[in-house]
This record gives C-alpha cells, structure tokens and sequence, in this order.
C-alpha cells in the first residue's frame, strides 16, 4: 500500500527502492537519534511541571502586557531548560537575526568590539555589524568587528584568537551552525572548550553562542558549557513546528536584561510586552521540539547517507555525528541546485504547486533559491532547503516536522533531478 502511494506521488521504483536500501542501513542511527529526543522530552516535560504550568497561562493579554504570567512563566520555563539565570522569549523577536541583533545591541557600547573566533558570521548579521554597509548598524555606532578564521582542518585558530583579543574586546559571538559555510558545525563540547580557553584570555567578556538550527540536537545546550548568552529562532528548532513567531535570548540576568531594554525601551525592559494568546502555540511547540527535531535529524541524515551513495559531497557525512539539523550538499550544478529545491517544494503540503527560482533576496550576495512549503512563513524546522546560486552549488537542506515527510521530500529531491536534468542513477 505504501509504495503505490509513493508511485501515485510521482516516485518511481529506482528511487524508492535506492531509499528503502539507505534507509535500513540507518535503523541502528535513528535509535540514538531518539534516545536523544527521550532525554530532551523529558526535560522539557520536567522545566514545564517545576514551574507548574496551568491553563491560566495561556491567557490573551494584550496592550503594555503588565502582569502576563503567561509570558513570564514561559520564559522562567526556557530558563530552566537551558539552564540559564533569565530567558527573553517574546513573539515580538520576528527572527533569529532579529534575537541577535538585539543581544548584540543591548549588550554593546561605542567603543567596543565584537570577535567572532570561527569565521565570518550568517550572511544577514554581516549587515547588522556592519561589515557590508547598512543603515543602523552597530558600525555607525562606533562598534568594530574583528574575526579569526578556521584553520584548514576546521579548527579553531587558538593563537589567532588569543592574539585578536584585547581590550575593546566585549563579546564574543560563536555560530554554532554553518550558515552558508561548507564546514562542520561546532558541538557543544567544543565550543565548551573553546569559552574555557577565552576565559583564561578575558574572564570577564561576554560570550554569546548562535545556537540556531541545533536546540535538542544533542543531550545538552551551550549554555551548559558556560555560554553567558544563547540565542534562537521558535520558528526553528524550539518551537517545534507549532510557535508562529518569534526568538528567544536565554542566559545571565543582567546580559539577558540589557537585551530586553534595547527590545523594548530603557526603564521598561521585560515588564511589557503582551502575548497576544500566543503563549499556548509556544508552550505547546518547545514540547514538541525534542520529537520534532528528532524528525528532522532523521531527515537530514537519510539525505546524507542517499546522496553519499550517489556520488555527491555531503557535509556532515552519514557516519559523523550530528550537532544540528543542517545538511549541506555539493550538488555539482546550478541546474542541480535548482531541481533539487522543486522537488522539495514539490513535496511540501503547503504551495506544492509553486516552482521556486532564483532571486536577488535581501541581505545576501548572490541570487538565492528557497523551497519552503511551510505552515509558518520562513519556518526552517519545517521541510526547507535553500542555496545561494554560485560556485560550488551547494544546496542546504533542513527540517520535515515528521520524519516520513522529511523522508519523501528527499525522495522528490532526488525524483526532480532525475526527472529534470541529465543526471542518471
């Protein structure tokens, strides 16, 4: 019965049959990957009953927001779950960029300096910083930006780091996922010993860890290690498919205050804010995240593993351990770019019927194609790839809410290609 639906969708026996081949060879993975949501369930499960969540909290409040308990308990629960002093969780943040920039703002004077000791940052923060030429940004500000590049083998450039730190030195800001690099994403034991090795440096700076795309991925956050500040998108991986906006900033009181000011206004900082009834989709998504990222660290691995079969560079590999929901791919080709990202969308339960293209998109240096037939708009924890349309075409692929929807996008992926190009299986 399942493979004539798979048929009826458009997939044929050469693809299914390759697919079920990989996906058995994964059973022994896919059952860490779920010891791994176990222990972040209950977790969550745990955070949410310390705190005693009630129905009450999911009330509407609206206006300034004075006295939401919803609110407050939410962001007293994402504390506890990524064990942090304070946590700043509103709808109001529209994007991770959007958490970032305001961390980075509340936290940053004129005068000082923001390091970033793995490279260059996300695409989209390049213009909040300041290093392409955008209006508001911290540069015009009077705060620089310095950078220590990865070694060859993707390491951390320990002597460059130690040598780049001084005294305008404030923050230092690790991206825990690729972004838009090919190179291995970071996990948190080794970002843990990259803060030990800065605090011998500068005990006093400010470390904030982008923790976007890896929420649940492991048994533990960066803010285990010793993170001062990590920050977040809910319409990634904490908001479990279900949060329909906003970011979240968990770590020290004092950092996590700063920021609530420059989100709200000196004077006011946490106290206002409504929930707008939002705070039921939140609670109920970061309960769902732990299965719901399992799902999508399924994805991402099946897709890794089938394209390794094929011929394709994958980054992380089928046999690597996995530190987020990110799968890049070497797809060889634009025209491969492009048919693996109509097959996604092709397969999405949202716009199926919409053919992606390249587009000149804010806040990028290249034409970029999106496929993200999603419930929430822009909600990369639902089944999404992307890819910036220049050499050497490597596509990014990340989400499905289930890992049986997740499974036949990469199917469709691989379908498109087939179907769409010269490329033989």
């Amino acid at each position: 019965m399942t493979n004539t639906i798979y048929h009826q969708l458009g997939i044929s026996n050469q693809v299914l049959s390759m697919s079920q081949e990989v996906e058995k060879d994964l059973e022994e993975r896919f059952r860490e990957i779920d010891h791994i949501a176990e222990a972040n369930q209950l977790k969550v499960l745990h955070a949410m009953q310390t705190h005693r969540l009630s129905d009450t909290h999911f009330n509407h409040t609206n206006g300034y927001g004075y006295n939401d308990i919803g609110r407050d308990t939410l962001e007293n629960v994402y504390a506890s779950v990524f064990h942090t002093e304070a946590a700043l969780v509103r709808p109001q943040l529209i994007s991770g960029t959007h958490a970032l920039t305001v961390a980075l703002s509340g936290n940053l004077r004129p005068g000082d300096e923001i390091l970033a000791p793995a490279g260059k940052l996300y695409d989209t923060l390049q213009g909040v910083i300041g290093i392409i030429p955008t209006k508001g940004s911290l540069s015009e500000y009077g705060i620089s930006y310095a950078q220590v590049d990865l070694l060859e083998d993707y390491s951390f450039d320990l002597q460059g780091i130690k040598n780049a730190i001084n005294e305008r030195t404030k923050l230092i800001s690790i991206q825990k996922s690729k972004g838009y690099d090919w190179r291995p994403t970071f996990s948190n034991q080794q970002i843990g010993q990259l803060i030990r090795f800065i605090r011998e440096i500068k005990p006093d700076v400010i470390i904030m860890v982008d923790n976007c795309y890896g929420e649940f991925v492991e048994y533990d956050e960066p803010s285990d290690y010793g993170a001062d500040l990590v920050v977040g998108s809910l319409i990634k991986n904490p908001g479990g498919g279900i949060a329909p906006s906003g970011g979240y900033i968990a770590g020290k009181t004092e950092y996590v205050e700063n920021a609530a000011i420059r989100l709200s206004a000196p004077g006011l900082g946490k106290e206002v804010g409504a929930s707008h009834g939002m705070t039921h989709s939140l609670f109920q998504g970061l309960f769902l995240a732990p299965t719901v990222v399992a799902s999508a660290h399924k994805t991402a691995l099946f897709a890794a593993k089938l394209y390794e079969k094929l011929g394709f560079n994958v980054i992380p590999a089928s046999r690597e351990t996995r530190y987020d929901i990110i799968q890049a791919i070497d797809m060889h080709s634009k025209e491969n770019v492009i048919a693996f990202c109509r097959g996604i969308q092709s397969a999405a339960p949202v716009d199926s019927f919409v053919t992606p293209v390249p587009w000149d998109m804010p806040g990028y240096d290249a034409e970029v194609i999106m496929a993200a037939g999603a419930f929430v708009q822009g909600s990369s924890i639902e089944l999404s790839a992307d890819a910036p349309i220049k050499p050497p075409y490597t596509v990014y692929f990340q989400g499905g809410l289930t890992y049986y929807h997740g499974k036949f996008g990469v199917m469709k992926s691989l379908q498109a290609m087939v179907d769409d190009t010269d490329f033989k299986l």
